[in-house]
């Protein structure tokens, strides 16, 4: 530390006005890449002419974790990629401390990133590069903004707050999804027939349940086609 510290302060001196502090092999807990930018911060001279910067592998998943440290640390600039993409397991994920940052302005840090465009910019990297995003990817996954655990459902549709700290609108997503599985339960199988335009009471819904769990135990996925058949049976 003490020798970062004065390597700092030498390429400072030069002429260096951002100093990259990498966690090249995501080893850092973040607690320790924070003392780090702390100890710079209190043991550098010059340190107010230069930006510190984080710059986070994810070897161990921890590359957003310590990048967030690593502001609260004092760093000021961290160095992110699109859906996390880098060397080995991929670098500090720009959605990931872009969302993080506003939805905890505690932290007293700030972006004037358009979130917005946080999905779109991630899917065009994606179909650019040909890099699935995986499934269950945060802010930018296909399932980051869907349902299937019944009780999950039921909770979601009394107070989307309950399971979405994030509005999809927030990240330029278009809504939030309630996927019938075999571990969906009558709230959300009673609010997809409601959106495809169909009205049942408690005890039809009690009926079609039973149908449905039969579709559902057969299917990974219970799909409109499905329901419409169901409704149409009951209506006949």
């Amino acid at each position: 530390m003490q020798f970062l510290a004065q390597l700092t302060e030498a390429v400072i001196k030069a002429g260096a006005t951002v100093v990259n502090v990498p966690d090249t092999t995501g080893f850092c807990l973040p607690h320790q890449y924070q003392e780090k930018m702390q100890y710079l911060i209190n043991n550098v001279s010059n340190i107010d002419k230069a930006i510190l910067s984080c710059h986070c592998h994810n070897d161990l998943g921890l590359a957003t974790a310590n990048s967030i440290a690593g502001a609260i640390g004092g760093a000021r600039q961290i160095e992110c990629t699109i859906n996390g993409i880098g060397e080995r397991a991929g670098n500090t994920s720009l959605e990931e401390v872009a969302m993080i940052i506003k939805k905890h302005p505690e932290l007293g840090l700030y972006t004037n990133i358009d979130t917005t465009r946080l999905l779109p910019m991630s899917r065009l990297v994606s179909d650019t590069m040909r890099m699935v995003v995986q499934p269950n990817k945060a802010v930018v996954g296909d399932n980051a903004f869907s349902h299937s655990s019944g009780i999950h459902q039921d909770g979601f549709l009394k107070e989307a707050t309950t399971y979405e700290i994030i509005a999809p609108e927030e990240v330029g997503a278009d809504t939030s999804k309630i996927v019938l599985t075999a571990r969906s339960g009558r709230s959300a199988l009673a609010y997809r027939f409601k959106n495809l335009g169909y009205e049942f009471d408690r005890n039809q819904v009690d009926v079609l349940y039973q149908q449905f769990l039969n579709v559902a135990d057969a299917k990974k996925e219970v799909q409109d086609s499905d329901l419409k058949e169901m409704a149409e049976k009951v209506g006949s």
